[in-house]
């Protein structure tokens, strides 16, 4: 076994193969770059080496940096995690010439599964069923226009290179094939250097099944069974589960055997997922998407359910052990479920969100597992993927895996930086996703039952008894000497009314009465709803209307931090100052809704543009965000490409054909 492995990666990836390589007693070296100086990979690793600047192709991505690493650490081994080099063949190569163990499959695998053109060619050559479309190298524009119309839409435009969904579009009209190809291109080129494409026919009501696949040096090939993944946005997996509800024993038979076929086909070695794409109204049949030749983010349900550790046999076979008897005898006990946990916007379309960390509490308890990132004080910025943690449970059925998840999210307490968490518990509590009816559509179908637009009442009663009672660092203050105000002799309150922007630009004015454990609440005159607010130990609850909810907040300068449940919301106290700035923003302003980059300028300073018509691309966390104008009018851009620029920022602003123009004298 390895003495010493570097791992070539961050964020919870990089805190979770430190976890095994600390169990095993293996030396972990971590790498990072000028954002990660205090990441949590770099404080839990044995030793850590800077890498470079904050772009990833100045660090994380620099192969001849990784390896300089590796030699001034002495360390023997890389493991690349996911994302970055883990599926770059030219890393592979590199690692074997500079004498340092790459632990994953050998560079042919990863070059020819990494190509999904030629994957599909090839796996179909084994008898692996692939879906129908045109599958060749090098096809132009007009190739995939008369490709599209020869398969009938909808039709799925897809980069050859790369994965992840990174570059995918759905079509379902002929107009809008080009425009989607032309993205497409774009972010093949952004995310995996290769503008290649292909088109194939899009499955309607389609699931998303994989299967964990793990290979010895020596021939021998397992599966560890499949992953039901269909609960997916913008192609990107939200939740991942295993096993799948919807296969069937003589299913999973036939769908492992090919799985192994795919492994087998390309000499494969170490851990890898191949995945399929299975029409919900036909079950038993299915076709091959593509093989990740590396460690998925959801391979923590594999783990639950086997009860391996498929970091610890990646290192074990790229040590050249054989593959034990203990995992070719192992097989799928109980249930497991993973949400992943995004630092982004759900009530702003899912937006990526930076900020600092300001609190965290990850739930613990039987069955219950967390891989995370997280640390009080962390800084998230739109440099990387925007994936904070995972919350993953166990259970000997699905129903209790899936209750366990929804108690762990109600747990889970993330401050300073929007989230999508209560998103995750709506979710996994949706009654087609306890029934087990699933598809990749079910989110984009259900997308406005999943996500909180405004505040709960309940929110907005525990800001106003948070404000008067006045937070300490972690909790209420008990002690009502301290109160700044609301309280005095004899129990009764004086009233107190509070102006808070809570979302959307909106102003809500709150009037709160009476003791801390019986207010009155009103909230923009309406009649006033009786909320408590009391403490258990170290937990907090609200009182609401005599139902006793589990309350978090936090009071950061003019921000409250507020939680109830799994919904967290900030408001912001409204003084003149903020009024201000609120008021002086107009609808002709075009705002960045994401911190991030601006990788395209559309549109030229004073040109008339029509509504609808691009004006700027903003990138955040390898998603691209087309900013176009609200009305028609005469443009002014402010930014230039290779700008940073922060949320609300204005990028833009119209002047509307119509507008007059006031002369003074």
């Amino acid at each position: 076994m390895f003495e010493s492995v570097l791992v070539a990666n961050r964020g919870e990836i990089a805190v979770r193969v430190i976890r095994t390589l600390r169990r095993l007693g293996i030396r972990s070296v971590a790498v990072f770059s000028d954002a990660d100086r205090d990441a949590r990979h770099v404080l839990e690793a044995d030793e850590a080496l800077y890498l470079g600047a904050t772009p990833a192709r100045e660090s994380y991505l620099n192969i001849e940096r990784v390896l300089d690493a590796c030699t001034r650490s002495g360390a023997n081994a890389v493991h690349p995690g996911y994302g970055f080099l883990s599926e770059n063949p030219s890393f592979a190569d590199a690692c074997v010439a500079s004498g340092v163990v790459f632990i994953g499959p050998p560079s042919a695998a990863i070059r020819l599964m990494g190509d999904k053109i030629q994957a599909k060619i090839h796996v179909a050559a084994s008898g692996v069923p692939v879906v129908p479309g045109r599958v060749e190298a090098g096809m132009t524009d007009d190739d995939l226009i008369l490709a599209a119309e020869e398969i009938g839409f909808p039709v799925l435009v897809k980069p050859s290179a790369g994965g992840g969904g990174k570059g995918m579009q759905l079509v379902e009209r002929g107009v809008d094939l080009a425009g989607a190809l032309a993205s497409a291109r774009r972010e093949g080129t952004a995310s995996f250097g290769d503008d290649s494409l292909f088109i194939e026919r899009f499955i309607e009501r389609p699931r998303h099944i994989e299967v964990q696949v793990l290979a010895d040096q020596f021939g021998a090939v397992v599966q560890l069974g499949e992953r039901e993944c269909s609960l997916q946005r913008r192609h990107q997996k939200v939740i991942e589960e295993s096993p799948s509800p919807l296969i069937d024993d003589a299913t999973r038979e036939r769908l492992s055997a090919a799985a192994v076929a795919a492994a087998r086909s390309v000499d494969y070695t170490g851990v890898g997922t191949v995945e399929f794409i299975v029409a919900a109204t036909r079950p038993d049949e299915f076709f091959f998407i593509e093989m990740n030749t590396r460690l998925q983010v959801e391979h923590p349900v594999t783990e639950m359910v086997t009860g391996l550790d498929l970091v610890e046999q990646q290192l074990r076979v790229a040590a050249g052990e054989h593959l034990s008897d203990v995992v070719k005898a192992a097989r799928i006990d109980g249930h497991s479920v993973e949400a992943r946990i995004y630092a982004e916007s759900p009530r702003r379309g899912f937006l990526p969100t930076s900020g600092r960390v300001l609190e965290v509490h990850e739930p613990a308890g039987d069955g219950v597992r967390i891989d995370s990132a997280l640390l009080e004080g962390l800084e998230v910025a739109s440099d990387y993927d925007p994936m904070l943690a995972k919350v993953v449970t166990w259970g000997r059925d699905r129903a209790t895996a899936l209750a366990r998840l929804a108690q762990a999210l109600d747990e889970t307490v993330i401050f300073g930086v929007e989230t999508n968490v209560g998103f995750l518990r709506r979710l996994v509590t949706n009654p087609d996703v306890v029934a087990g009816d699933l598809d990749t559509g079910l989110i984009e179908r259900e997308v406005a039952s999943l996500v909180a637009t405004e505040p709960s009442m309940e929110m907005f009663a525990l800001y106003a008894l948070s404000w008067v009672s006045r937070l300490s660092s972690r909790g209420p203050m008990t002690d009502p000497w301290s109160a700044l105000r609301g309280w005095r002799l004899g129990g009764r309150d004086e009233p107190l009314t509070l102006r808070v922007a809570s979302a959307g630009g909106v102003t809500d004015v709150l009037n709160v009465s009476g003791p801390l454990d019986a207010a009155n609440v009103t909230l923009n005159g309406a009649p006033p709803m009786v909320a408590g607010l009391g403490q258990r130990g170290d937990e907090a609850f609200i009182t609401f209307n005599d139902e006793v909810h589990r309350a978090w907040y936090r009071v950061e300068g003019m921000t409250t931090w507020v939680r109830v449940g799994a919904e967290t919301w900030s408001f912001v106290e409204e003084d003149d100052s903020t009024r201000t700035r609120r008021t002086a923003s107009t609808s002709d302003d075009v705002r960045s809704p994401m911190p991030g980059t601006v990788v395209s300028v559309r549109a030229s300073a004073n040109h008339v543009v029509r509504a609808g018509d691009a004006l700027v691309v903003v990138s955040a966390m390898k998603m691209e965000h087309v900013l176009v104008a609200p009305r028609d009018g005469t443009i002014d851009i402010l930014v230039r490409e290779g700008d940073s620029v922060v949320v609300d920022e204005v990028v833009a602003r119209l002047v509307p054909l119509n507008a007059s123009t006031e002369i003074s004298s």
